[in-house]
């Protein structure tokens, strides 16, 4: 099957980009639903370890359905139970709770792409190693910067409208009305298919490039 994730990714980068892929996938995903709930527990809510999610268990945070999903195409999601009513602050703990998630991308993406950088510096001399440290830690690097940059987009059910929600009556007005929050599966949808989401992964991976090679030009 040429059109199968899987295979293009293998072909286009071997083992070590298909392994890579498959690896900071699971993890950051699990590591931005941990984060939400790390937020939650703070603002008051044991929603998250009353459900006993606060686990590193990918199946927990993942479900069935979107490691299914994730094989199939290669793109999954998570989801992390909380109570907003609640947060100690009230609607503005929204903004907390929804940003922790994007903001452990981000975290994680800048760890990824500063390790990218030292190891082209200071890492092994040795090609096929070098190599594949590299493109592992790149792909952590960009990979969390989309999936950072995805989740701020002010579509429901993304943190993006959660973080507006907090910011804004108005907005949260405007999201709890049952049929925005079902338009927004539609408006994803949209997202994809118009090309934007190529345009964060674009974007992304120059953004990336652009931080490993200035970090490792001013390296000693």
């Amino acid at each position: 099957m040429d059109t199968w994730w899987a295979h293009s990714y293998y072909q286009y980068g071997g083992a070590t980009l298909l392994i890579s892929w498959i690896f900071w996938v699971i993890f950051s995903i699990t590591l931005h639903e941990l984060a939400h709930g790390w937020a939650a527990i703070w603002q008051g809510d044991d929603t998250p370890i009353r459900y006993q999610r606060m686990t590193m268990n990918p199946l927990v945070h993942m479900g069935g359905m979107s490691l299914i999903v994730f094989a199939v195409i290669g793109i999954a999601w998570g989801l992390m139970p909380t109570d907003p009513s609640k947060y100690r602050w009230r609607r503005q703990g929204r903004i907390i709770v929804a940003g922790a998630g994007p903001a452990m991308n981000i975290l994680l993406a800048l760890v990824c792409l500063t390790a990218a950088s030292l190891w082209v510096v200071y890492g092994s001399q040795n090609q096929p190693l070098s190599k594949n440290v590299s493109v592992f830690l790149s792909t952590g690097g960009w990979l969390n910067i989309v999936l950072a940059m995805f989740n701020l987009l002010p579509i429901p059910p993304l943190d993006g409208s959660s973080i507006l929600s907090g910011l804004s009556f108005k907005a949260y007005r405007f999201y709890q009305n049952p049929k925005v929050q079902t338009y927004g599966f539609l408006v994803l949808l949209a997202v994809f298919i118009s090309g934007i989401g190529s345009f964060l992964f674009g974007f992304a991976m120059t953004l990336s490039n652009a931080y490993v090679n200035g970090l490792a030009a001013l390296l000693p």
